[in-house]
């Protein structure tokens, strides 16, 4: 395994010998993660380091993992839980547990210690959910934002996709032209996990076949930068960013994000009637539950869910009530 993250990548692993990694659990928990994982869980740890040694200028790598034990990160849990809305304080201690794991097979640590430092319970709590559903108007705004050339047409094809596949960022611009089947209408994309799933394109394969006839049939990334300085490199998770964000400011829509698509896309499944289990495979959820916190629809859909419902009561003649 090659514990060094690519030469462009903003931490503090390019800075330790690779002696030092080999034998450092932080950095072999974080060699197995993505890079844009790498980079939350690298910052995650970070904060842990802190407030464990209540010192702003430590980070992950001056802490010795393996010594924790249960009262240290059942400590740690009381002050995530403090500061930090569950969610955000979960995500940390699971960066926690993958290090002590990495400690354990390392053997830096019992089996006993590990599991007992590891046993540190999730926090519990309910936040409403973060970011929004696009309104119909607004996917038609954003198609109509983009112009009749190249880049106009390639924009629209992401959109297209990114709301029609229910695509991650990090899933579209990791496609090459090689994961299209066009026989079968599907793209093979590869997600968290490193699971692969083959999603159907339905009608954005019209936007698709527009992109294509301009990009042509070389091998290599599906969307590549159509400037002076990038033509033919591979998008960034950034460069899809910043194309939206114009994209919607030229459609006079509010923000958004690029996971915003995928949330539409769930929920206007569901709205449709697809249900849950087919709509989990399609978004490449680990199981249903986490499709279901995806769902954007809002109080509309539970009024129309409440209808549904029959209680056989008759309106009676009723006169209020004398004093």
């Amino acid at each position: 395994m090659d514990l060094m993250p690519p030469a462009d990548a903003p931490n503090h692993l390019q800075t330790v010998d690779n002696a030092r990694l080999a034998e450092n659990p932080a950095a072999v928990y974080l060699a197995g993660l993505n890079r844009s994982s790498r980079r939350t869980m690298e910052a995650a740890l970070d904060t842990i380091a802190r407030l464990g040694l209540g010192d702003e200028n430590v980070t992950c790598w001056d802490v010795p993992w393996h010594q924790l034990r249960f009262q240290h990160t059942q400590a740690v849990k009381s002050a995530l839980a403090e500061q930090y809305a569950h969610t955000t304080a979960n995500r940390m201690l699971s960066a926690l547990r993958g290090v002590l794991k990495a400690a354990w097979k390392l053997g830096l640590m019992s089996a006993e210690a590990y599991q007992k430092a590891a046993s540190v319970e999730s926090i519990r709590g309910e936040t409403l959910p973060s970011g929004r559903s696009l309104a119909a108007g607004e996917l038609v705004g954003l198609l109509h934002a983009c112009p009749p050339n190249p880049l106009g047409i390639r924009d629209a094809a992401i959109i297209s996709l990114l709301y029609g596949c229910g695509l991650r960022r990090a899933e579209l611009v990791a496609l090459n032209l090689s994961h299209y089947t066009k026989n079968e209408n599907e793209l093979v994309v590869r997600g968290k996990g490193n699971k692969q799933r083959a999603v159907p394109l339905g009608n954005a394969a019209l936007a698709l076949a527009d992109w294509l006839t301009i990009r042509g049939e070389d091998e290599g990334p599906l969307f590549w930068g159509l400037g002076n300085r990038n033509h033919g490199d591979r998008l960034t998770d950034q460069a899809v960013y910043n194309m939206l964000r114009k994209r919607a400011k030229e459609a006079g829509i509010k923000k958004l994000s690029p996971h915003d698509f995928r949330r539409t896309f769930v929920g206007d499944l569901l709205d449709a009637g697809a249900d849950i289990v087919t709509v989990q495979k399609m978004a490449g959820h680990a199981s249903p539950t986490t499709t279901s916190r995806y769902d954007r629809r809002g109080q509309e859909a539970k009024h129309k869910a409440a209808a549904l419902l029959h209680i056989p009561y008759r309106k009676r003649n009723v006169r209020p009530e004398t004093k």
